[in-house]
């Protein structure tokens, strides 16, 4: 991921916080986690795009936000259980937490990749550390994409894993590179 990517700076007010979020993707073991710092002046399609980078992924499925019982996204018509989404589109983060520091991103509805987001830190604007949004640190590589949940992610560790697994070099060549799960470059 290139650790930072330049925000407009006449976006920047007064009051501006900078947010510093833990996120995490549920239900894997060993934990894979990212802390990014970002303005308090980011959209909800912003930090989509954001996290995305965070996690290696290239946006080729739908997602959704979760906040206070709450669904952002990008509407479809076709997929419209439960309570409606509404669109993320020019959504500031701050204005949709409401008061609240803990939300939910699930990205791809098949493999359904749950991301817990807790906001850690509202730090003041610091001139000189600007207005870039920033990967802080993080652990363990992210799940490919297209790997099929949880379920597969860890069917796809134990064969790239095992050069001696039946299905090693199928997968090697569906992934196209060994795979190392603790690998984490910021």
């Amino acid at each position: 991921m290139n650790n930072v990517v330049p925000i407009d700076k006449q976006k920047v007010k007064k009051d501006l916080e900078l947010l510093e979020l833990h996120i995490e993707l549920a239900g894997i073991s060993p934990v894979i986690w990212r802390r990014i710092l970002i303005p308090s002046t980011i959209t909800l399609g912003k930090l989509h795009t954001v996290i995305q980078l965070a996690f290696a992924w290239r946006d080729y499925h739908l997602h959704e936000f979760s906040i206070r019982d709450k669904r952002y996204g990008i509407p479809d018509p076709e997929l419209n259980w439960g309570e409606p989404i509404r669109s993320e589109k020019g959504i500031l983060l701050t204005r949709a937490l409401n008061n609240t520091d803990n939300f939910k991103y699930i990205y791809d509805f098949g493999d359904d990749w749950e991301h817990i987001i807790k906001v850690e830190k509202r730090l003041p604007y610091d001139p000189d550390r600007g207005l870039s949004i920033m990967c802080l640190e993080g652990k363990n590589a992210a799940t490919p994409e297209d790997v099929g949940g949880i379920p597969g992610y860890e069917e796809f560790v134990e064969v790239m894993g095992n050069s001696q697994h039946p299905e090693h070099h199928r997968m090697l060549e569906w992934y196209g590179e060994l795979f190392d799960p603790t690998r984490f470059d910021k």
